[in-house]
């Protein structure tokens, strides 16, 4: 990390790390005009980014308290233990926000699923098949409309779901429970099995 944050004074610290935590919440961005006497505006500007993406990062991936200051190497103890602190006062907020921006991605949600698991026993093309199948209808809900959707998936498809829904559910923050409860539903225990 750069070490161009230890030009604020000390006292001055705190109250610029809230006002650029505020501005990562939606409100108004510190005025280089108030710190123009200890930076450059190119200095401003980097000092900005580079407070910005640990702030994000720290939550986006829940760091702990040593990964935070292992990326804020080269900046004096004091001066981690002041980020530290307004990180810690303002987890929630952060967090919310976060996960508002990262829902405003996608409208849709997941209301409701079913499944249902079956057993082909032949097609038109091979008279004995014997493949399982499982069949999951989803109930999503897109910028208030409800969509029903309905996957039909063999044995490799299943698995590639459920590995995908395990690493999604490592880095998932909470959210509605409904999706997770799908998510738990097929990922704990592998509960189809064929």
């Amino acid at each position: 990390m750069i070490r161009l944050p230890e030009k604020l004074p000390a006292q001055e610290y705190p109250k610029s790390l809230h006002r650029l935590i505020d501005s990562v919440c939606g409100r108004d961005r510190p005025r280089f005009q108030d710190y123009d006497s200890f930076w450059s505006l190119t200095e401003w500007m980097e000092v900005i980014d580079t407070l910005t993406s640990v702030f994000k990062t720290a939550f986006g991936r829940n760091l702990s308290d040593e990964e935070v200051i292992r990326s804020l190497t080269g900046l004096g103890s004091s001066y981690q233990d002041v980020i530290l602190k307004c990180l810690e006062g303002r987890k929630e907020e952060i967090r919310q926000i976060l996960v508002e921006k990262t829902n405003t991605i996608s409208s849709a949600q997941l209301q409701d699923f079913d499944w249902q698991l079956k057993l082909a026993l032949s097609s038109d093309k091979i008279s004995s098949l014997q493949t399982p199948l499982l069949n999951l209808d989803l109930d999503v809900k897109e910028n208030g409309t409800l969509k029903p959707l309905s996957i039909e998936m063999n044995r490799e498809e299943l698995h590639s779901l459920i590995n995908t829904l395990k690493a999604a559910n490592k880095v998932h923050l909470p959210r509605d429970q409904n999706v997770w409860n799908c998510c738990n539903f097929i990922v704990h225990k592998d509960i189809i099995c064929f």
